[in-house]
């Protein structure tokens, strides 16, 4: 099943608000494909880290005053990221009672992001090691396919996508994350290490992409999932992206930004068919440009992505 296709639109996950019902009654409405919905106005216990910190199995965390660490045993904190997650699917459910949609899509931090934020018990981070590392993503592998098994079990007959937000990713690659002391960076992963550790958590869903908002995307690496998520203003190789997408990949475009004037359909579909013109794309889901937690008028911008959808989807 092809799931991003001209026409589709989505959200890349974060929404403004502390209501998960709400959220999750706007998803359901009004999007094609709809997302569950992260709010992480609620605090740290719902940010990119802690929710990350919530897919985990067999590990535990604790926020530290320097940031999120992992500790030897459950912790207050740790329990509170389980149960927001555990809130926030319940109503999903609850909102998606009289209508469940066929296709839903899931957010989980990447690993390497997640590698770039949460510490080692001893206080660095785990980017520092590679058997940390290796292991972090042994557990968010197991951690992910548990939550899809939840998720699909109140819609069993949704097909389920995982997407992976990696906004460090570059960063990391590039060993441009720095050291607590601020005066050193860690050192990149080797290209193979970074692949592999990469395909260990892909390899717990059936249906992945991977989000990265930052500029220069590194695409092949992104490409081993089935779908790249990507921000249509920032710089992005499109030979690269040609080469990936006449491989099969799918495109999620964010075409709208996540704060300032909202761009007319008109202006949307110019700049895919630019985009067209110089990769070759044939099938585009539309976004946003990243989350839109911040934003004050969420729904209007997410609006824009579906109108646009729709008018790419007539012109053919």
């Amino acid at each position: 099943m092809t799931l991003w296709t001209t026409g589709t639109a989505t959200g890349i996950g974060s929404l403004p608000g502390n209501d998960p019902v709400e959220a999750s009654r706007f998803v359901l409405g009004e999007l094609p494909v709809p997302h569950l919905p992260e709010l992480p106005a609620r605090g740290w216990h719902a940010d990119i880290a802690g929710r990350g910190a919530a897919m985990l199995a067999d590990l535990h965390v604790d926020l530290q005053p320097t940031g999120w660490r992992i500790v030897p045993r459950s912790s207050r904190d740790g329990r509170r990221c389980r149960d927001l997650l555990a809130r926030d699917i319940d109503a999903l459910e609850q909102a998606g009672l009289s209508s469940p949609p066929a296709v839903l899509k899931l957010q989980a931090t990447g690993l390497w992001t997640l590698c770039s934020l949460l510490e080692l018990h001893r206080g660095n981070k785990i980017l520092s090691d590679h058997s940390a590392v290796h292991d972090l993503a042994d557990s968010l592998a197991g951690g992910i396919a548990l939550h899809v098994a939840e998720v699909q079990r109140r819609f069993p007959d949704a097909v389920i996508a995982v997407q992976f937000h990696e906004p460090s990713l570059p960063a990391v690659l590039n060993g441009w994350i720095p050291t607590a002391s601020g005066f050193g960076t860690f050192r990149s992963p080797t290209p193979v290490v970074a692949r592999e550790r990469l395909r260990t958590v892909l390899a717990a869903a059936e249906n992945t992409v991977i989000h990265c908002c930052a500029g220069d995307p590194p695409l092949e690496l992104m490409s081993e999932a089935g779908a790249i998520s990507i921000d249509a203003s920032l710089p992005v190789d499109t030979d690269v992206l040609g080469e990936v997408l006449e491989r099969g990949t799918g495109l999620l475009l964010g075409v709208v930004p996540t704060s300032g004037p909202i761009p007319s359909v008109g202006d949307i579909v110019k700049q895919v068919y630019r985009l067209k013109d110089r990769s070759g794309l044939t099938q585009v889901t539309l976004t946003p440009a990243c989350g839109l937690a911040g934003s004050s008028d969420a729904q209007a911008r997410l609006g824009r992505c579906v109108e646009a959808a729709k008018a790419l989807e007539e012109d053919g």
